[in-house]
């Protein structure tokens, strides 16, 4: 059986990569916070795993796996979640910088790490949802697109790393999709959120479905996806 490890099940893009690939079957392994995290997971997709790790400490993700069972093999690892905090470069924290560099990059790079003997296995495939903003950054989107320009990097590094190893790397950058992080960049934009003239997640789901799906004599390398309205 086909075995998934994803991280930001719980809400947009990642719920419904989830919800789709439970619908077929598959065996998922949901990443969660904490263990009130993890039960609602469980709840949420029924029999699929979970794992505990919290993304925004990443130097505890080591730790944090050593007292849990991880798959012995697996197929993809979908990264897919994210945070975000919009501001002008003259008003940001440290604090608000690390945080999104801890979410969005170190902690995608020290989870692949952990799980790439699994990945070499099967010869499996890694995926990060990126963003637009991981191809161009534009007023106040410095610390998060920062993050997503390293995300790029990172992928394409491990993509040139692997190779021998025959796993996959796919890199996704969906434009503004409804979720609740794109609730709350809209409030910090001072915009009206309306999810209508956004993408739907299953229309990105189904964008990442494609390059997960596709069969091994190929590899989607990088996907740019935008609202058709």
């Amino acid at each position: 059986m086909t075995t998934h490890l994803i991280t930001g099940a719980g809400s947009g893009i990642g719920a419904a990569v989830a919800r789709r690939l439970h619908a077929r079957g598959d065996e998922l392994v949901l990443l969660a916070r904490d263990a009130g995290r993890a039960k609602e997971l469980a709840e949420l997709h029924p029999g699929a795993r979970t794992l505990v790790g919290d993304l925004a400490d990443p130097d505890r993700l080591s730790w944090a796996f050593s007292h849990q069972e991880l798959p012995d093999r697996l197929d993809t690892l979908l990264h897919v979640a994210g945070v975000v905090d919009l501001g002008p470069v003259g008003e940001l924290s440290t604090k608000t910088w690390r945080a999104q560099l801890d979410v969005n990059l170190v902690a995608p790079a020290e989870l692949t790490r952990l799980l790439l003997p699994q990945l070499r296995v099967s010869q499996g495939h890694v995926v990060f949802v990126n963003s637009g903003a991981g191809l161009h950054a534009n007023a106040d989107w410095s610390a998060y697109a920062a993050s997503k320009h390293g995300l790029r990097a990172l992928a394409e590094a491990l993509r040139a790393e692997e190779r021998p190893h025959g796993v996959r790397v796919t890199s996704v950058y969906p434009g503004r999709t409804a979720s609740p992080m794109q609730a709350k960049v809209h409030r910090q934009e001072g915009k009206e959120y309306d999810a209508s003239r956004l993408m739907d997640p299953e229309s990105v789901a189904t964008t990442i479905l494609t390059a997960v799906d596709l069969p091994r004599d190929a590899e989607i390398q990088d996907l740019t996806v935008r609202p058709g309205r």
